[in-house]
Parts: C-alpha cells; sequence; structure tokens
C-alpha cells in the first residue's frame, strides 16, 4: 500500500446485525491530520424575500396514499411537483422501506437512501431505474406493490430495481452525485440521538455505484481557531465538482459551505455570506440545479436557492439573488435532485415518494 504522509488508512470492519441477519463488510478509513475548514471575514445578506417555515408538529401523510399527489407552490417562485414514483412499500423480501432519507440521480438512475429508525445509524441504497420504469408504463400504484403483489407488472418492475447491502449511514440525508468524477458520496453523520453527533469527527464516504455500498471513508475535523463544526448533514455538488453544505447556526440564519472532496482529502470553507433568512426549521436536503447553476436549500415545506457564480471569493450575493418558495403540503421533504437537463425531483416521507417538478427553471 502506498505510504501517505498526511494520512493513515486503516481496515474497518462493520457487522450489522439487520433482521436478524449479519452483514460484514469491510472499508478503508483515511485519517485526515490537516484542518478540513477555513473561515474568513463573514458578511449578512438581508435575503428578505425568504420566510422562515417552522415544520409542523406532526407531519401530513400523503393525500392519496395509493395515487397521484401534488405539492403546489403557496407563495414564492412558481413550481408544482406531481406523483411520479410511489416508492415500494415494504420493499424486497419485507424489507423496511418506510423512512427514506436522501435523493440523488445520476442520468437514467434514482438512488434512495433508506435508513429505518429501528437500525439507528444504518442504511441501505436502493436504485431505481428510470428508463426501465419508463418503459414498463407502471402505474404508481404498480411500482409501490411491487413487493407485495404477483401480478405481472409487479414482477416485471423488480428488474428495474437494485438493493444495495446494509451499512452505516448515520442520519443519512446527504447521499449525493459529482457531475464531475461520477462519484457518490454521503456524510456519515452519526448520531446519539437527534442533532447530537457521537463526536466531533467529520466522516465522508464514497460509494460503489455497482454495489451500492462504500469504497472508502475520511475521516477529517471542520474547525478553524474556535470555529468548528462536527460535520454537514446534507451534500451536494455542481459541475465543477466543487461540494457544498448549508446548517442552520441559529434560529433564522443560513450558512453555506463551499469545498473539495479528492480521493483522500476534503476541504470546505465557510462561504463569506451569512442568509439572514433561513428557508425554515430542519436542514432536510440540498440540491444542485446543472440548468440554472444554483444550489438549492431544503426545509420542510421551503426551498431557497442562490447562485453558484455568487458564492466564490468574498461573495457578491444580493438578496435579488436569492429565490424561495414556499408550499403548504404539511410534508417531510427528505430530498431534491435534478437530472442534466434540470428536472427536479422531491422525496417525501409519509408514505414514501419521488414526485417531479413541472418547470426545469426555478
Amino acid at each position: 500500500m502506498k505510504k501517505l504522509h498526511w494520512g493513515l488508512m486503516v481496515l474497518v470492519a462493520v457487522s450489522l446485525g439487520l433482521g436478524g441477519s449479519t452483514t460484514a463488510q469491510a472499508y478503508g478509513t483515511y485519517h485526515q491530520k490537516s484542518s478540513a475548514l477555513s473561515v474568513g471575514r463573514m458578511r449578512h445578506v438581508n435575503n428578505s424575500r425568504v420566510h422562515y417555515v417552522k415544520a409542523p408538529k406532526n407531519y401530513q401523510h400523503a393525500k392519496n396514499t395509493h395515487g397521484i399527489n401534488t405539492i403546489k407552490r403557496s407563495r414564492g417562485t412558481a413550481i408544482t411537483f406531481k406523483t411520479k414514483y410511489l416508492l415500494p412499500l415494504p420493499g424486497y423480501h419485507n424489507q423496511a422501506w418506510g423512512n427514506p432519507q436522501g435523493l440523488t440521480t445520476n442520468g437514467r438512475y434514482l438512488y434512495v437512501l433508506y435508513c429505518p429508525t429501528a437500525w439507528h445509524n444504518r442504511g441501505r441504497i436502493v436504485r431505481y431505474d428510470m428508463k426501465k420504469l419508463n418503459k414498463l408504463g407502471l402505474t404508481p400504484q404498480q411500482l409501490q406493490t411491487a413487493y407485495t403483489s404477483n401480478a405481472k407488472a409487479q414482477l416485471a418492475s423488480h428488474a428495474a430495481v437494485k438493493v444495495g447491502k446494509p451499512f452505516e449511514t448515520g442520519h443519512g440525508q446527504s447521499l449525493a452525485y459529482n457531475w464531475k468524477n461520477h462519484h457518490l458520496y454521503m456524510w456519515c453523520d452519526k448520531e446519539k440521538s437527534a442533532a447530537t453527533p457521537v463526536n466531533q469527527y467529520g466522516y465522508i464516504k464514497q460509494i460503489k455505484a455497482n454495489t451500492l455500498t462504500p469504497r472508502y471513508q475520511i475521516r477529517f475535523r471542520l474547525k478553524h481557531k474556535r470555529f468548528a463544526v462536527p460535520g454537514g448533514h446534507v451534500l451536494t455538488f455542481d459541475k465543477q465538482g466543487r461540494a457544498y453544505f448549508w446548517s442552520r447556526p441559529t434560529t433564522h440564519q443560513a450558512y453555506i459551505y463551499q469545498g473539495s472532496i479528492s480521493k483522500h482529502h476534503v476541504k470546505f470553507r465557510l462561504t463569506r455570506q451569512i442568509l439572514k433568512h433561513g428557508p425554515g426549521t430542519h436542514v432536510q436536503s440540498m440540491g444542485y440545479n446543472p440548468h440554472t447553476n444554483r444550489v438549492y436549500l431544503v426545509a420542510d415545506d421551503s426551498i431557497a436557492s442562490v447562485p453558484v457564480s455568487k458564492l466564490s471569493g468574498k461573495g457578491h450575493l444580493t438578496k435579488n439573488n436569492v429565490r424561495w418558495t414556499k408550499f403548504s403540503s404539511k410534508r417531510e421533504f427528505e430530498g431534491l435532485t435534478f437530472t442534466k437537463g434540470g428536472h427536479a425531483y422531491l422525496l417525501t416521507n409519509h408514505n414514501p415518494e419521488i414526485l417531479r417538478g413541472n418547470r426545469v427553471s426555478w
């Protein structure tokens, strides 16, 4: 093995007892010694077009649990989401696919990361082949019952679904596709309890697309002098391969981080602009639209976006650069991803489904 002067590679074997079975997986962990964070002088952007949306005390279930649902804009930039896929529930071999946390896309594929609550910090990735599903012409309900019906259409749909083995995922909201190097990545943000990290290290895994399991992970610290964060909960990449995540350091503000993830090294910088108005209570997802070259900050029933071009250097964001859309679904928004052409796919929970946006520019 090549000697790495900046870090150490160790072999990690993870044994997961899930559903009465034990799955052993091994992958490398690279220990990054240098700090992965830089912070400069900050300025506030009064992005007054964005209005903080408080998450509901109790999320609503889909109105049509076996049919088409629509989530419409109630305020802000126009966009309407309509059910494209009702996700299988239960999943293959009666697996618990009821708590999807992450979504990303790569051409014909949609990748969904499931983290059943009882598994705590563990989950699996399931890949849906949109080309095959669309060719089959399945109704949303037929896909939803893919593993509970022996009908011809449901049995045929199995060929369009690839099921990955379980592994340590953390909360699981951060599955992302790097548009430049064509790899999948995710944070492993392990928590003792809600919003309480196990430790102060950040862990980023590269995922093998053929097996849907980790190739390796990098351990690092996001620390600059007295400023430190344990890691991100969401992740996205732009066309240049730059990585992004956002956080909510106070009730209403939002920070955006920009960085790079190379083979065994991570570096992020806190972009020098604090958004005075974050979209909402929970940091649920982050997406990148290659058609608009914008990154999207996703909270429940609330999505804000900013142009990537205004985040470089000292930053040049103005309130007019920031777009925002409010919805009134009271659904839990779990993931947002975009195709190369700019089509948006929104992952929601209760009952799990993927909805497609009706506009490529919003």
